[in-house]
C-alpha cells in the first residue's frame, strides 16, 4: 500500500489524492503541514531532500516526489494515462504547462492570499505580474476547451487533474473566471467524474508519522 505524505489545502498534493480516488487505489495519508515546517524536518528531509509535499512511498524507503510524476507512477496502465505516442506527449505537454504557466502564477496566488496569514501585504509587488500570466495562461485553456471536452485523448486524463488542482480554487487567489466560459464547464466535468473527490475530503483516518 501506497502512504502518502500530503497538505491537505496544497494543490499538488490535492492532484495525488483526486487521482487515487479515481483509480480506487489504497493507501496511508501522512498529513504534513508545510506552514509549521514539517517538511523540513530531518526526519523529512531523509525521505525529500527538496522538503516539499506531495511525497509517495511506493515501496519500503522508496520514495516519489513532484507531483506529476506521481501521477504518471500511480496511473499507468490505466485509462487516466494515455498510450498512444502522440497522446502521451500531448499529456505531457499540458502537464509542463500546468507546473510552468499556472502553478507559479494561479497556484503561487492561492498559496499566499487563501493560505498565508498576511500574505496579501507580503506579496504585493507580486500581484500584479500573477494576474497577468495567470490570465494569460487561462486563455490558452479557455481556447483549447472551446474545442475539446477534455484537454487530451477526448477523456479525462490525468493531464485534467493536474490543470484542475489549482484551476478551480483561482477565485481564492483573486483570479476571476467568469469569461472563462469553456474552463467553467470544463471544472463541472471533472467534478463529475466518478469517484471525484474534494479538495477539503478525507478519509477517516489519517496515518501518523
Amino acid at each position: 500500500m501506497y502512504t502518502l505524505y500530503s497538505m491537505q489545502s496544497s494543490g499538488n498534493s490535492y492532484k495525488v489524492r483526486l487521482a487515487l480516488a479515481v483509480l480506487k487505489a489504497p493507501y496511508r495519508l501522512v498529513e504534513v503541514d508545510i506552514l509549521q515546517g514539517e517538511s523540513r524536518t530531518p526526519e523529512f528531509l531523509a525521505k525529500n531532500p527538496n522538503g516539499r509535499v506531495p511525497l509517495l512511498e511506493v515501496a519500503p524507503d522508496r520514495y516519489l516526489a513532484e507531483s506529476n510524476a506521481i501521477l504518471w507512477y500511480v496511473a499507468r496502465g490505466t485509462e487516466l494515462a494515455p498510450e498512444d505516442p502522440i497522446e502521451r506527449a500531448e499529456a505531457l505537454q499540458w502537464m509542463f504547462f500546468e507546473q510552468n504557466s499556472l502553478e507559479p502564477n494561479i497556484g503561487t496566488a492561492y498559496f499566499w492570499l487563501s493560505l498565508v496569514k498576511g500574505g496579501r501585504d507580503l506579496q504585493e509587488h507580486s500581484l500584479d505580474d500573477w494576474m497577468e500570466n495567470g490570465n494569460r495562461a487561462l486563455r490558452v485553456m479557455n481556447a483549447h476547451l472551446t474545442k475539446h471536452d477534455f484537454f487530451v485523448a477526448g477523456r479525462f486524463t490525468i493531464a485534467d487533474i493536474a490543470l484542475y488542482a489549482y484551476t478551480h480554487v483561482a477565485h481564492l487567489g483573486d483570479f476571476d473566471l467568469s469569461p472563462y466560459t469553456a474552463v467553467r464547464h470544463w471544472l463541472a466535468r471533472v467534478e463529475s467524474q466518478p469517484d471525484y473527490v474534494a479538495m477539503d475530503w478525507q478519509p477517516q483516518t489519517i496515518a501518523a508519522e
